[in-house]
């Protein structure tokens, strides 16, 4: 059983004084990796032995890490972390209900769930701490890291950056998941129907499909100066009708990045070879990069691609 699910388990056996407890816990870690008892006390008001019972109880759902040199203290987990972000989305009337895994990452769960008025969302844990931190500061470009900060704020960083780079590029009509809400290290956005392009064995049309990728690598530079930054056939997805959808952005940079033309053509670089090797497509990389970095002149595109493209 995956971490979101324990919590979404282990969530109806919480209490509203409990979950002030985690809150109280999330808010000392600001300071301190561990947070001290008496902390406790002053965010929430609660008297010791309402504390120790709730501490304690805590610990056995396997919430809490805990110390007790030099001095007694707290810290959450993921599971903590999950507990807290899930109950602050059901609470707003966001979710209701989770379903199944959509996929498990190297920095990300994905689980289909369903909102109070009945519709089918994703759901997204970033998990920042499987892999390497290296260059990840450089990539992402966070700032003010201390020696204290945890994986779960770096995570919440992560995820914040993600729903900013949705936001960004679903509202100029690049084929991305819709961004309904972000809460500490989870996003909640429209559901993700399809194969990831490297899944997908035979596409009936792979010189439209090309097209369309590279449509959308232009409209999120040309109209919401973003450059995906991390763009493979592991984060495209090939809906049932074959049309696309561009996924995981946390890696974004915009235009104005140093780095910024040397991740573009990265990204359309990644595209091309892999079209090249399982497709059969030759592009020209740099007559390409032409034409992804061309100014548009018309209004913004709709949100499926022109396939009339001059490459």
């Amino acid at each position: 059983m995956s971490s979101a699910e324990k919590a979404a388990s282990i969530m109806r056996n919480l209490e509203g004084p409990d979950f002030r407890v985690l809150q109280a816990v999330e808010l000392g870690m600001g300071q301190r990796r561990f947070v001290p008892f008496v902390d406790i006390g002053k965010y929430t008001g609660f008297s010791v032995s309402e504390i120790q019972f709730r501490v304690n109880k805590l610990h056995r759902e396997g919430l809490l890490y805990h110390r007790t040199q030099p001095y007694i203290g707290y810290s959450l987990n993921y599971l903590a972390y999950d507990c807290l972000a899930v109950h602050a989305l059901v609470q707003a009337g966001i979710l209701e209900g989770f379903g199944k895994s959509l996929g498990v990452g190297k920095e990300a769960d994905v689980y289909d769930a369903v909102t109070p008025t009945g519709e089918q969302v994703a759901v997204k844990f970033h998990r920042i701490g499987r892999t390497s931190f290296r260059d990840i500061r450089r990539k992402r470009g966070y700032e003010g890291e201390q020696g204290h900060t945890s994986w779960l704020h770096r995570s919440r960083l992560s995820a914040e950056k993600e729903f900013e780079g949705l936001e960004k590029v679903y509202a100029v009509g690049v084929a991305a998941p819709r961004p309904i809400k972000q809460n500490r290290h989870v996003i909640v956005m429209t559901i993700i129907e399809g194969l990831e392009l490297a899944d997908v064995r035979v596409v009936k049309n792979p010189r439209r499909v090309l097209n369309e990728i590279l449509h959308n690598i232009r409209v999120a530079y040309g109209k919401a100066g973003v450059v995906h930054a991390d763009l493979s056939e592991y984060n495209i997805i090939i809906k049932p009708d074959e049309h696309i959808l561009i996924i995981d952005w946390p890696q974004y940079v915009t235009k104005d990045h140093p780095n910024a033309r040397d991740l573009l053509e990265r990204d359309v670089g990644n595209v091309l070879t892999y079209f090249l090797r399982k497709f059969g497509v030759e592009r020209s990389l740099e007559k390409t990069m032409h034409f992804v970095m061309q100014r548009f002149r018309a209004s913004i595109p709709q949100r499926e691609a022109n396939t009339k493209m001059p490459l």
